[in-house]
């Protein structure tokens, strides 16, 4: 009686306030959505373009879009395990959350079109099928990680796309150059939507204990290479050694990758290691929205890692305000 009551709320007209569509949509979890365009861009080799900006706006309506159609979907589900949301509060109506997601969606692939034209519509549309394909079915079966997965990954690929000059060889350059920071994000949200299907009722420890051994091999393969080519610089015959010797760009790189990595790492691999120990569904929820904002220094250590060190360094001032907000507003 007590579900059905609370379905029934989630139908009835209301009228929402600002602060209960931002958590609707998870506002300030979108903070980890520009990255992705950044990194892709500058593994590219042009962080900083109108094009880029546009890929970042696009791609933060397509997430809100997610978060909504996500609420929408879940309506009754949530009115048992998380009723302190909109939809099942009452809130914000279940019809609105399907408004807000279809209208984010179509602003997203409308921005997309204006700033990048054709090729960027041709990025943002399997980013919004994935969407739209894991919230309404996907989701809870055996292919729901590898989706969302897929969904960061082609959207680290927008970002290189949106970075490659006109031309179908330049296009298909950038998505080469792309492909490395967009696995390893990949990687890490696989880990992470795994990790999230034990958010109500915990996990065994060994799911915890795996994704923390994923997040280090990602923090480890991200920094690593940076960091041997600045020490084989700094190492060559003739030099003196250290990190005095090496370029300014490699070694202003290396030490920004290497911060960003270690940052990722101790936010989110502490939180992950908590939820090791005590495999409970709090630690397990702290562990997850952990993984969405260290998103931010993963696609700042990337960002650094393809040769923008300035970027990836502005990128990093968002972790902190990111972690902020989350205070007010839960990011999962």
């Amino acid at each position: 009686m007590k579900d059905r009551k609370a379905a029934f709320r989630s139908d009835s007209p209301s009228r929402p306030r600002l602060s209960d569509l931002a958590r609707l949509v998870r506002a300030p979890a979108a903070l980890s959505v520009p990255g992705d365009i950044l990194a892709g861009a500058a593994a590219a080799g042009t962080p900083w373009r109108p094009r880029t900006l546009g890929a970042m706006g696009s791609s933060v309506c397509l997430y809100w879009a997610g978060m909504a159609l996500n609420d929408y979907a879940d309506a009754t589900v949530d009115a048992v395990e998380r009723p302190e949301r909109p939809v099942p509060s009452g809130r914000v109506s279940r019809r609105t959350a399907l408004a807000v997601a279809t209208g984010l969606t179509a602003a997203g692939l409308g921005l997309a079109r204006a700033s990048g034209g054709r090729r960027a519509l041709l990025g943002a549309l399997p980013l919004a099928g994935l969407v739209w394909a894991y919230d309404l079915g996907l989701k809870a079966g055996p292919a729901g990680p590898a989706v969302m997965a897929a969904a960061r990954t082609v959207d680290v690929l927008s970002g290189a796309l949106a970075a490659a000059p006109d031309g179908g060889g330049d296009a298909a350059t950038a998505l080469r150059r792309g492909a490395g920071p967009a696995l390893l994000v990949g990687v890490h949200t696989y880990t992470l939507t795994a990790l999230s299907r034990h958010e109500i009722s915990g996990a065994p420890a060994r799911v915890p204990a795996t994704t923390l051994a994923a997040s280090t091999a990602t923090a480890l393969a991200t920094a690593a290479a940076p960091v041997l080519r600045a020490a084989r610089e700094g190492g060559r015959p003739g030099s003196r050694t250290g990190i005095g010797a090496m370029s300014a760009a490699a070694g202003s790189a290396a030490v920004v990758t290497a911060a960003a990595a270690l940052t990722y790492l101790g936010t989110y691999g502490t939180a992950q290691l908590k939820a090791a120990l005590r495999p409970s569904g709090e630690n397990v929820r702290g562990a997850v929205g952990a993984g969405i904002l260290a998103l931010v220094p993963l696609q700042a250590a990337l960002t650094a890692r393809a040769g923008a060190p300035a970027a990836a360094t502005a990128l990093g001032l968002a972790h902190p305000l990111a972690r902020r907000l989350a205070r007010r507003i839960s990011p999962t």
